[in-house]
This record gives structure tokens, sequence and C-alpha cells, in this order.
């Protein structure tokens, strides 16, 4: 089953109870590391690539594929599976995850599964978040005696740091493309695909590029950006909602044209 395309059929909150446990014991050990479609996070990417000591580009092209969502046009990382008859992911071996400390958010939160959604509030839409289980029939671990709350497994799994870091970016893909109004450009694709997962190339783009002569960016950001990877991918999400025209999140200096102009 997908780990995109789980059918939701009840939400739950973080107090949700369930009983669960996976182990190198049990008959299913790794099983459901096997043909799944695993979407990746821009924190996903960031932990995988450092851990395998590989570029943002190098990772991309040689660990995944790019899927464009039909619903909004985003661009989206996925985790490419082996090309064998099992189709098992390339960092899973009989003996468990050989990048476990840095597997994807989606790996940490299984089974149990998390979305977000947009709901009316007296101040406006709000985001709010859900969890689901995600039921496989491969899985024997709700046969095991551990019992967790959501919260509870949450805190064991290590996800907070990943929802943490992501949050902004999870809220990009409630955007959907509106009916009569064209997809995204292959131009705003590009875009958002680099900002959100090729990190190394969004970093030379603003540092290295006329950016900061065109955009009014405060140096302490600049800064934060320079040396952190994580504050890049926070301004990645203000870039991609500049870009798509979804909020004012940039300004341009008030000498931005003669530098846009140059090459």
């Amino acid at each position: 089953m997908s780990k995109m395309d789980a059918v939701v059929t009840t939400k739950y909150s973080v107090d949700a109870k369930f009983k669960f446990r996976c182990h190198k014991g049990i008959k299913c050990f790794t099983k459901c590391c096997s043909n799944i479609e695993i979407l990746l996070t821009p924190y996903d990417v960031i932990r995988l690539k450092n851990r395998l000591g590989l570029s943002s580009e190098e990772f991309l092209d040689k660990y995944t594929y790019m899927k464009i969502d039909e619903n909004s046009s985003h661009p989206l990382a996925i985790l490419k599976m082996n090309d064998d008859e099992e189709k098992r992911c390339p960092f899973v071996t009989p003996e468990g995850c050989i990048v476990y400390t840095d597997r994807p958010a989606n790996c940490r939160y299984y089974p149990v599964g998390q979305g977000t959604f947009k709901k009316e509030s007296e101040n406006g839409p709000v985001e709010e978040e859900f969890y689901f289980f995600i039921k496989e029939p491969h899985c024997f671990g709700y046969e095991e005696k551990k019992q967790w709350t959501i919260a509870s497994w949450r805190e064991d799994q290590g996800v907070d740091r990943y929802d943490e870091v992501n949050k902004e970016w999870k809220g990009l893909q409630l955007r959907k493309n509106l009916p009569g109004q064209p997809e995204l450009d292959e131009n705003k694709q590009f875009q958002f695909y680099m900002a959100s997962y090729d990190l190394d190339r969004f970093r030379r783009y603003v540092f290295e590029s006329n950016f900061l002569n065109v955009f009014d960016i405060d140096r302490e950001t600049v800064d934060k950006m320079r040396n952190d990877e994580v504050e890049l991918v926070k301004f990645g999400v203000k870039y991609i909602k500049y870009v798509m025209m979804l909020e004012e999140t940039l300004k341009l200096k008030e000498d931005a044209e003669k530098y846009r102009k140059k090459k």
C-alpha cells in the first residue's frame, strides 16, 4: 500500500490508543519496506543525503524519482525502490534499515499516518492535523501486546523534529489547482522542486546569483541560511509562496530592477 495513497476512513487524535510492535523476531519483519511509494519531505532529504555523504543533487538523482501531483501540479520526490521482484527499499537489508536513525518521517510514523486539512474558524481558515492507522494484510505488528497512544508513538519514533521542520512545507500541499485555471508551468515547478529538495542548488541560487541584490532579506536570515539547512528549508517555503503568488512573503529592493536585468 502506498504511504501517500492510504485510504482514510477514520480520523484520530493524538490520544487514540493502539497496540503495535515491530521487531526483528516478527515474521513480517521488513515486509512493509517493499513495493511502496514513500513521499519524501525536505527534512527527509537533508537527513538522508547527509547520512550518505551526498549532495542533494546526487541523492535525488540516485535514490528518488519525481512525481507530479495531479491535483496541485507540485513536483514531489518519491523514494526509488530497487529494480527487483520485491521492489524493496534500497536501504533495507534482512537485518533491518541501514539508515534507521535518519529514516524518513513516513517510515517513522508507520503504522500511523498523518494528514492536514483546512477548516473554517471565527478567524478564518486554520490548518488542523489528524491521524489514521495503516493496516496492511502482511503486518502482524498489531497482534503484539505493546500499547501506545499516537502521542507516545510519535515521541518514541522521534517525529517531532521532522514535523516541526516540515510544517509550513506540508501546508503548501493543501493548495490545489483551481478549475479553469492553468496548471503550474515548468518554471514554477522547477522553483518548487529546487527550494523543497535540491537545497545545495537552492543555496547556490541564493548566494551566488543576484538574488540578495534583488530581494530585501535581513542579515540575520541570510546568516542563518548560510549555515543551517533547516533555515534554508524554511526560507524555501517563503520563496515558493512568493513564486506561486500565494503570499507576499518577500520584498524587492528599491533598486532591484537593474539587477534583475543582469544575467
